[in-house]
C-alpha cells in the first residue's frame, strides 16, 4: 500500500512538473548557445555559453568543446588552445587584428585644447551618430604585424577615415588573408560623412603586404559586398547586393574564378543568410528563409564548364537553420533553433539527411515545461495571393475555451518571421501567459519570393495593413478566439504598424502595444542616422513635393496623420540610445496619445538601443508588457 501511495505521488509530482510554463524570470535563466568553429583537428565543436544574471545584471560567459559525432561538453579555460586561429597568416609569419584610430576632430577640446573640461561636439556632416554610438571621430582600422613579442603594428587605411570592421555590428569576419599570406583582404564602406549616411556600398579591398597597395576587388557592384572567404581551391567568395541604398536587396553568393564573377545564386528566387565552402570546393552551402522557416541549401560551383548551377534545399521542418559552424566528415555542424527552444548545436549528416543534437544546455529545462504548438496556416489576402501565418497555440491548449489573441507585426520591415526565439518578443511566454499569437508572413519578408519581398518598400501603409487585417479576421473565425480581447504589437516597422493599425483598426483590437516603431515619417527621416534606408523605403525627401511617392510615405502612410481615428488604450516603449527609431517617435506618439485623452504609457530605457539587453531591464519589459495586457485586455 506505501509502495503504491509513494508511486502515486511521484507520478502526481512528475505530472505537475511537466505543467510548469514558461516565465519571464525563467527565460532569462537559460544558457544562451553560441558556436564558436571547430577544433584544429575538426574532431571537436567549440562553443560558448552566456548566463544571464538578472541580481548582478549582466551575462557571465564559459568555454566548452564537444565532439562532432556528440557525447559530454567539457569546459575548457583557453579557446586559442584547440580552435585554429584565423588571424595567423597561412605561412604564421603575421597576425591581423583590429583597433580602433583617432582620425577626427569632432570633440570642442579638438579645436580648443585649452577647453579640456568642454563637452560639446562639432559636426560637418552626417554620421554623427550611429546604431547607439556618437561618433568621436574614432574609426575602426585593421593592423597587421610580426608574429613576434614587441612587434609594433601596421595600420592598412593608415589616415583614413573609414571603417573596417564595419560598425556597429561588424568583426573580425570582416578581414581574411589570401591563402597564399601576401594580402589582406577587408569589408569597408568608403564614403564619410553624409555620403556614409545615404550609401549602402561597401566593398571588399585588397592590400598587398609586399607593395602596401591596395586595390577594390568589388568596384563595379554599387551595393552591399560583404562576408569574404576563399574557397579551398581558392577562390574569392562574398554576398553581394546590386542596389545602393537598398538595406533589404536580394542577397547573392558571388565567386571570382579566374578573374570570371559567377553569381550563383542569380536565378534562385531567395536571399542568402550565410554561406560556407565544402571541403572539395564544389559546392556551397548556405542558409535562407523559405516558407516560415530558415533552412540549409546547397549550389554547385561549375566553374568554367557549361554545367548548370543548381539550388537544392536539403532540410525541412518546422525549425530555423542559423549559423553555419563547420564542416566534419559527412555532417555539416550549425545552430538550430525553433519558436520553443532556444538554439543549440546540432550535426546534420549530409548523406543520410539525418540530425543529431550535439549540445543540451537547456534541454532539462525545457522537460519540465509544458510548451505551446505551433501551427502553419494559409490565409487568402486580399490581392488574391495565399500567406504563411503562424499561429502559436497556449500550452496545455483547450479548444472549447476562449483565448484572448495578440496580432504579432514583426519588425524589419523586411525581416523574415520563421521559427526563431527571442528573450524578448518570445512567443513561448506569451502562449504560456494565456495568450494565442497570430504571427502573419506579411509583404515584405524573405522567405517567399523576391516579389513578395521586395512589395513593401514604398508601400508601408499599403498592401501590408491589409494583410495584417486578414491574419486577425481569419484566424478570428476560430471559436478558440475571444474576438473581443484582441490585441496588437510591434517593435521597429512593428512599432509603426501598431501605430498606423490603431488608425484604422474599426475596433478590431482592444489594445496596442508599440516598441521603439516609427510614428511620424517626416521628423523620423530628420533624426535616424542610416539615411539610406528612409530614402528607399519611403521613396525620396518630404520636400520634394513633385515626388508623388515620397509625399504619399509622408502623408497618407504617416501613422501621425492616423492619430484622430486612435481610441483604444496605447503601451509605448523606447530606448535612450535609439538612434535608428529616436526618442522623439516613441515621445511623439505618447504625447499625441495623452492630449487626446487616450490611455497610454510610456516606458523609457535611457540606456537601451533598439533592443533591451540588460537582464533587469529586460524584466520590466516583460512586467510591464504583461501588466498591460492584465489592464486593457
Amino acid at each position: 500500500m506505501k509502495k503504491v501511495l509513494f508511486t502515486t505521488l511521484i507520478m502526481m509530482s512528475l505530472n505537475a512538473i511537466g505543467q510548469n510554463v514558461m516565465s519571464p524570470e525563467l527565460l532569462w535563466k537559460l544558457g544562451r548557445v553560441s558556436a564558436l568553429g571547430l577544433s584544429k583537428d575538426a574532431k571537436n565543436v567549440v562553443f560558448k555559453v552566456s548566463t544571464p544574471s538578472i541580481e548582478e545584471n549582466k551575462s557571465s560567459s564559459k568555454f566548452y568543446i564537444i565532439p562532432v559525432n556528440g557525447g559530454n561538453a567539457t569546459e575548457i579555460k583557453d579557446t586559442k588552445e584547440v580552435i585554429a586561429d584565423k588571424n595567423v597568416s597561412p605561412d604564421g609569419k603575421f597576425l591581423v587584428y583590429n583597433e580602433e584610430v583617432k582620425i577626427d576632430k569632432v570633440l570642442g577640446k579638438d579645436f580648443y585644447p585649452k577647453l579640456d573640461k568642454s563637452d560639446a561636439q562639432i559636426y560637418d556632416g552626417l554620421d554623427y551618430r550611429h546604431w547607439d554610438t556618437w561618433n568621436e571621430g574614432k574609426f575602426n582600422h585593421v593592423f597587421y604585424k610580426e608574429n613576434k613579442d614587441g612587434a609594433k603594428g601596421i595600420d592598412i587605411l593608415k589616415g583614413e577615415n573609414f571603417d573596417s570592421p564595419q560598425k556597429p555590428f561588424g568583426g573580425d569576419e570582416d578581414y581574411i588573408w589570401s591563402p597564399d599570406g601576401k594580402s589582406i583582404l577587408y569589408v569597408c564602406k568608403k564614403k564619410a560623412g553624409t555620403q556614409y549616411a545615404i550609401s549602402t556600398n561597401t566593398d571588399i579591398y585588397e592590400y598587398n603586404l609586399d607593395t602596401q597597395k591596395t586595390i577594390n576587388r568589388t568596384e563595379e557592384n554599387l551595393g552591399y559586398d560583404m562576408a569574404p572567404q576563399f574557397s579551398p581551391t581558392g577562390n574569392l567568395t562574398w554576398l553581394q547586393m546590386k542596389r545602393d541604398g537598398y538595406e533589404a536587396d536580394k542577397n547573392d553568393i558571388i565567386v571570382e574564378f579566374k578573374g570570371i564573377k559567377t553569381n550563383l545564386t542569380a536565378n534562385w528566387d531567395g536571399t542568402v543568410d550565410n554561406f560556407i565552402w565544402s571541403k572539395d570546393g564544389k559546392n556551397v552551402f548556405f542558409v535562407a528563409a523559405v516558407d516560415g522557416t530558415k533552412q540549409l541549401f546547397t549550389v554547385n560551383f561549375p566553374g568554367l564548364t557549361r554545367i548548370a548551377i543548381t539550388v537544392r534545399q536539403l532540410t525541412n521542418g518546422d525549425f530555423d537553420v542559423n549559423d553555419l559552424v563547420g564542416l566534419a566528415g559527412d555532417d555539416i555542424i550549425v545552430t538550430r533553433n525553433d519558436m520553443n527552444h532556444a538554439p543549440e548545436i546540432y550535426s546534420f549528416n549530409l548523406k543520410k539527411n539525418t540530425w543529431k543534437q550535439l549540445t543540451n544546455v537547456n534541454t532539462e529545462t525545457y522537460k519540465t515545461l509544458a510548451l505551446s504548438k505551433t501551427e502553419k496556416r494559409y490565409v487568402t489576402t486580399t490581392d488574391g495571393k495565399k500567406m504563411l501565418v503562424w499561429v502559436i497555440l497556449p500550452p496545455n491548449f483547450d479548444a472549447s475555451k476562449k483565448y484572448p489573441t495578440l496580432l504579432f507585426c514583426q519588425g524589419g520591415p523586411q525581416s523574415p518571421l520563421t521559427q526563431s526565439y527571442s528573450f524578448r518578443w518570445n512567443f513561448q511566454l506569451m502562449a504560456a501567459k494565456g495568450y494565442v499569437v497570430v504571427a502573419p508572413n506579411r509583404r515584405g519578408m524573405p522567405g517567399h519570393g523576391v516579389e513578395w519581398n521586395e512589395q513593401i518598400s514604398k508601400d508601408w501603409g499599403g498592401q501590408v495593413m491589409d494583410d495584417y487585417l486578414s491574419a486577425i479576421d481569419d484566424v478570428s473565425k476560430e471559436k478558440y478566439v475571444d474576438k473581443s480581447r484582441l490585441g496588437c504589437i510591434g517593435a521597429s516597422y512593428g512599432g509603426y504598424s501598431v501605430f498606423y493599425l490603431a488608425g484604422i483598426h474599426k475596433n478590431r483590437f482592444k489594445t496596442f502595444i508599440a516598441h521603439d516603431g516609427v510614428f511620424n515619417t517626416v521628423s523620423m527621416l530628420g533624426t535616424t542616422e542610416e539615411v539610406f534606408f528612409n530614402n528607399w523605403d519611403f521613396g525620396g525627401p518630404y520636400w520634394e513635393k513633385d515626388n508623388a511617392v515620397a509625399q504619399k510615405a509622408y502623408t497618407v502612410f504617416n501613422p501621425a496623420t492616423l492619430v484622430q481615428n486612435w481610441n483604444k488604450p496605447i503601451l509605448i516603449f523606447q530606448g535612450g540610445k535609439d538612434f535608428r527609431v529616436p526618442i522623439g517617435q516613441g515621445q511623439e506618439a505618447f504625447q499625441a496619445a495623452q492630449l487626446r485623452g487616450i490611455k497610454s504609457r510610456f516606458v523609457y530605457f535611457p540606456d537601451e538601443n533598439h533592443w533591451v539587453l540588460h537582464p533587469q531591464n529586460a524584466q520590466v519589459w516583460q512586467g510591464e508588457f504583461f501588466k498591460w495586457l492584465d489592464e486593457t485586455l
